[in-house]
């Protein structure tokens, strides 16, 4: 075990035996289902769930929702000239989420 880790460990059984870990929000109740977040790293599913929280949504998932909405309004569609403009703006959601999601990858690298 690294320094780190008993350094943790200590600070966390100080707090539970000070009584500073009781009465927190969900104690005692099983971890929410969060099945997006087997698609996307560690650091990033901690980010969304704290913007989620706080009642924040992330561009690229704003655009997702969108994305959804399009392609449901597309398969809805049956003139031809409606179905044009539709999968145009469908494009266009699908290249500014790519654009979200790439900005967001190369913040994370640098």
């Amino acid at each position: 075990m690294s320094w780190l880790s008993r350094l943790a460990e200590r600070q966390i059984q100080k707090s539970r035996l000070q009584g500073q870990l009781q009465g927190l929000e969900g104690e005692g109740k099983p971890l929410p289902e969060r099945p997006g977040d087997a698609f996307v790293s560690a650091g990033d599913a901690v980010g969304f769930r704290i913007m989620a929280q706080a009642g924040v949504l992330p561009e690229e998932i704003t655009l997702k929702k969108q994305v959804i909405a399009q392609r449901a309004h597309l398969a809805s569609l049956t003139d031809e000239a409606a179905r044009k403009a539709a999968m145009a703006e469908l494009a266009r959601l699908e290249m500014r989420q790519a654009m979200a999601e790439e900005a967001r990858r190369r913040f994370l690298r640098d």
